[in-house]
């Protein structure tokens, strides 16, 4: 979060994408971590101390939330996302408004590399249903190819490999979720569900107690740092 992108910090820079999405009239920090706290303020926005126990985002951003006013719609954005698209945040924003009995959104990826992505279980693969709502989350690689699996002796990855087009049926979560305020608050109020802690996914939690999530395409890639190289991509991109 700390690290210089152009002579900025990366969570600086992830304040500042999602501040320019037309949907958000509020951008705060949430953090457990007073160097993040400064040099949020010292950049002019807006960051709040929680506590260090909190088990996910989620969990930490609920107990801003309440303070909050009732009604509101409460944007998720990872503090490691510095180059995320405000349309995207926009996007998902949009999708849950319009859909009334939707208790929260999300965004999803195409997927389009079978050993970097599908098979990576670091990467979360999504399915949705026809009218956009999501049906599960996973780290294995799903849905599964029968009939072109068939068509290679039975394996998957030769048929994954041979068939790039099958990739259209692929789609991978990206870490963003919006929020009804008041589903925030009940969803982070309900215990760690059986699949939550198997796959060790908080959105799980929710599908398994019934939440109706929506799934929007996101508008253009982004990128997560979590190592140097992603800090190295950022930095070509930005810089």
């Amino acid at each position: 979060m700390m690290r210089d992108i152009g002579g900025k910090p990366l969570i600086v820079h992830t304040l500042d994408r999602a501040g320019e999405a037309k949907s958000v009239d509020r951008v705060i920090v949430a953090t457990d971590d007073e160097r993040i706290l400064n040099v949020v303020k010292d950049a002019g926005g807006e960051a709040v101390m929680t506590s260090p126990d909190h088990q996910s985002g989620s969990d930490r951003i609920a107990e801003v939330a309440k303070d909050l006013p009732a009604g509101s719609i409460i944007v998720n954005v990872q503090g490691d996302e510095p180059i995320i698209s405000p349309e995207t945040i926009d996007a998902a924003v949009e999708a849950l408004i319009n859909d009334r009995d939707a208790d929260m959104s999300t965004t999803c990826e195409p997927l389009t590399d079978l050993w970097g992505e599908l098979l990576n279980f670091n990467v979360v693969k999504l399915v949705r249903r026809d009218d956009g709502r999501a049906l599960y989350f996973t780290r294995s690689p799903v849905p599964f190819p029968r009939e072109a699996s068939e068509r290679w002796g039975g394996d998957p990855n030769e048929a994954l490999t041979n068939e790039p087009e099958l990739f259209e049926n692929y789609r991978k979560h990206t870490g963003l979720y919006v929020y009804r305020r008041e589903f925030l608050l009940k969803f982070t109020a309900w215990p760690q569900t059986w699949l939550e802690k198997w796959e060790k996914l908080e959105q799980l939690r929710a599908l398994e107690h019934g939440a109706n999530i929506r799934v929007v395409d996101a508008i253009g890639s982004s990128i997560g740092v979590d190592t140097e190289e992603d800090l190295e991509r950022v930095r070509a991109i930005l810089i």
